[in-house]
């Protein structure tokens, strides 16, 4: 019998248990909001603006992100209300969170007269990296995994140490790291997102949808391998919302081509 390296809870206060999940999806936000804030003080942009929106964007996020999981899960919540609410082990959608976020700019940007454009190019490689950090709360509750597989493919054909290979191994079995393919993943669109706008100036929205593209390559990828997908009938909903989002970028890229250059100072429409 192999012991999980870590338990799902990281310490207890009075009788309050206190996750791994929730402490790893804050400390990916803290970092975003890090690197967005770096971003806005390179380009002299208002940091105010980018504080206001992650702040209000994580909360509606975390909401939405959950709405979408129960949403296609709704056989289990309808016979166990009570859990509805409950996000302690996990249970939220990564898609949902990005469309309560998208939704949170729009609003936000509209009410204070600012590009959609520019400051989601700010905040697209935050996103990601949010996204990549938050992937190991997955780890902590030996979820998001993909078939089943054997240590020697982890430790010989992965070259995985020990402490991930036991933490894979799952009610009698091993299984592949999937969270693991989607956080490294993420990590390198990060890094060619943060590179790009530095060395380069393209047009506005290109960072911000070259991240939906890179994203939703690797997702559509990686979904195949889980065994936990959400489902909506026979199609997986994350392969199915993927694809849209690629269209959807590369639609948007090909319109955009003659669009005014990221580092433009000048904000006057919200899709200008």
């Amino acid at each position: 019998m192999v012991e999980p390296t870590f338990d799902r809870v990281a310490f207890e206060i009075g009788s309050l248990p206190i996750y791994w999940y929730g402490i790893i999806i804050a400390f990916g936000a803290m970092l975003g909001l890090i690197l967005a804030l770096f971003e806005a003080k390179r380009l002299n942009y208002d940091s105010e603006r980018v504080v206001d929106v992650i702040i209000w964007s994580i909360p509606i996020s975390i909401v939405f992100a959950r709405i979408y999981y129960v949403t296609f899960q709704w056989d289990y919540y309808s016979e166990n209300l009570g859990q509805i609410i409950d996000i302690r082990q996990g249970g939220i959608a990564i898609h949902g969170a990005i469309f309560g976020a998208l939704l949170v700019v729009v609003i936000y940007c509209m009410r204070k007269s600012m590009s959609f454009w520019k400051i989601t190019d700010i905040l697209a490689p935050s996103l990601l990296l949010g996204q990549a950090v938050g992937r190991w709360g997955n780890f902590m509750n030996q979820e998001a995994h993909g078939a089943e597989t054997t240590s020697r493919v982890l430790k010989e054909t992965l070259f995985l140490p020990d402490w991930i290979v036991n933490q894979m191994y799952i009610d009698g079995a091993y299984y592949l790291p999937t969270f693991l393919f989607e956080s490294v993943w993420n990590i390198i669109g990060v890094i060619l997102l943060v590179v790009w706008r530095m060395v380069g100036n393209p047009p506005r929205g290109y960072i911000f949808l070259s991240y939906l593209v890179w994203y939703s390559i690797g997702r559509f990828y990686i979904e195949g391998l889980r065994t936990d997908s959400l489902m909506a009938g026979d199609l997986r909903t994350a392969q199915l919302v993927s694809i849209a989002m690629i269209v959807f970028g590369v639609v948007m890229i090909i319109v955009r081509r003659k669009a005014k250059r990221y580092e433009d100072p000048s904000e006057k429409g919200l899709f200008e």
